[in-house]
């Protein structure tokens, strides 16, 4: 039953996400969706890329939790495609001339009453992800117990769909991430292993050659799957164990650049590069890779 829902989700994914990308491209070609200028952003080399891909994913990842089974696949499902469309509207709607970076900026404009996008991501994710979490915990004991169950699904699954998001600065690097993440935990949730890396094999081509980015659409959607995969197959030691890893490398991020701890590290390098072309050199900011090429419309 688990390589069947493996196989059945993996072609799934796979096939959503070409079909998906294929219409989108054909709207924007068209000069819908707001045309090209609003889906294209420049990379970390300078160069012009594509953002449809993000969506195309979410399309395939919603399409292979709904058929892949397990414990709460509509759960799974809503999660994905919600995160999906927050992450899209931090993607296409941010107010580029005011800077906002990291959870940390959007929690304090909202503390200081200012609702970026990317403030409306974390709250529209957050909410979604308890809403998710309510739905498809299973109860096993107690009243508390659930609520408490609820309340670590939730922070699991809003969590990382942020982490993995935080790893879209490079070609691949968060296909690879969630595909990584999602592989040890496949025994109690082979359909959402088999999402993942459907997806990921038909957006890989695109990402690695440096044509498309997931975005925060795509990489929200990828990390809120994997993290209902987590939540809703792992046992509650290995939830909170996760969880904390997953807070920690948040936390960590806000200090520290994961660009600068990879290429610093052989190994990590060597996973990072594969399937990418050579680096010869990266003088732009990370953050560069989320800046409009031209304004909507212009």
């Amino acid at each position: 039953m688990g390589a069947g829902r493996f196989i059945a989700a993996g072609i799934v994914a796979g096939v959503a996400t070409v079909l998906a990308r294929r219409k989108l491209d054909e709207k924007v070609a068209e000069g819908g969706l707001g045309g090209a200028a609003l889906w294209t952003r420049t990379n970390h080399r300078g160069e012009p890329i594509s953002l449809l891909e993000g969506p195309a994913v979410a399309a395939g990842l919603v399409a292979g939790a709904a058929v892949g089974g397990g414990q709460a696949p509509g759960a799974t499902a809503f999660a994905t495609a919600a995160a999906a469309g927050f992450g899209l509207v931090d993607d296409l709607a941010e107010d580029t001339s005011v800077r906002t970076k990291g959870l940390r900026g959007h929690l304090g404009a909202l503390k200081e009453g200012r609702l970026t996008t990317g403030g409306l991501k974390v709250l529209g994710i957050s909410g979604t992800a308890l809403l998710a979490a309510a739905a498809g915990t299973r109860r096993t004991g107690g009243a508390f117990g659930h609520l408490v169950d609820v309340g670590l699904n939730g922070a699991l699954i809003g969590g990382t769909a942020n982490l993995i998001n935080l790893f879209d600065l490079r070609p691949g690097r968060a296909l690879k991430a969630g595909a990584a993440v999602s592989l040890p935990f496949m025994l109690g949730g082979a359909g959402a292993t088999g999402a993942v890396l459907g997806a990921a094999a038909a957006a890989a081509p695109g990402d690695l050659g440096e044509q498309d980015m997931l975005g925060d659409g795509g990489a929200n959607a990828l990390g809120a799957l994997v993290g209902s995969q987590i939540a809703f197959s792992a046992p509650r030691a290995v939830r909170w164990a996760a969880l904390a890893g997953v807070v920690g490398l948040m936390l960590t991020a806000e200090k520290v650049s994961f660009s600068k701890v990879i290429a610093g590290n052989e190994w990590l390098n060597k996973v990072d590069m594969l399937g990418r072309r050579p680096v010869v050199e990266e003088p732009v900011a990370e953050l560069v890779e989320t800046k409009p090429v031209a304004s909507p419309g212009a």
